[in-house]
C-alpha cells in the first residue's frame, strides 16, 4: 500500500513539474523584461540600449497598472529580440517619474537611442497596445 502511495506521489510531482515548465517564460523573455532599480540602472539598461525599450511607469497600488502588466508582457514576449520592457515603479524612482513628466499612471514611453520617440497614457486593450508597439518599432528602425 505504501508503494502505491509513493508511485502516485511521484506521478503527481512529475505532472506538476511538466506543468511548471510550461508556465515559466523562456529565458529570452526574462532578459527582455526587467525592473529598473535606480537612475543609474535606467541609464545603463534603457538609455544605452541598442534596442527599442518600452518603459512602463507604474505603481504597485495602481489597479489599471496591474491590468496592463500581463497584456504588455505578453506582447513583449511575442516580440522577443526586437523590443525590451523596462518597468519603473514611480514610488521607488520618483526622480525618473519627474524627469519624464509622469503625472498619471500607467504611462508607457518608447525610447530609442536614449530619446523618447513615443508615449501612451492609461490602460489600453491588447490590440491597441500591439498596434502602438508595432507602429513605434516600424517608425524607429
Amino acid at each position: 500500500m505504501l508503494s502505491n502511495c509513493m508511485r502516485n506521489a511521484r506521478r503527481m510531482l512529475s505532472q506538476g513539474a511538466r506543468l511548471h515548465r510550461r508556465l515559466i517564460p523562456e529565458p529570452v523573455v526574462k532578459k527582455e523584461i526587467f525592473i529598473v532599480q535606480n537612475s543609474e540602472d535606467f541609464e545603463q539598461k534603457v538609455k544605452r540600449s541598442d534596442k527599442m525599450v518600452i518603459v512602463d511607469f507604474f505603481a504597485n497600488w495602481c489597479n489599471p497598472c496591474k491590468k496592463l502588466t500581463p497584456r504588455l508582457e505578453s506582447i513583449i514576449g511575442e516580440k522577443a529580440g526586437t523590443v525590451k520592457l523596462a518597468k519603473v515603479d514611480i514610488d521607488e524612482n520618483i526622480d525618473l517619474a519627474l524627469d519624464y513628466d509622469v503625472g498619471a499612471i500607467p504611462v508607457l514611453m518608447a525610447m530609442k537611442g536614449g530619446k523618447v520617440v513615443n508615449r501612451m497614457v492609461g490602460l489600453q486593450d491588447t490590440d491597441k497596445l500591439r498596434a502602438w508597439i508595432d507602429k513605434t518599432v516600424a517608425e524607429n528602425k
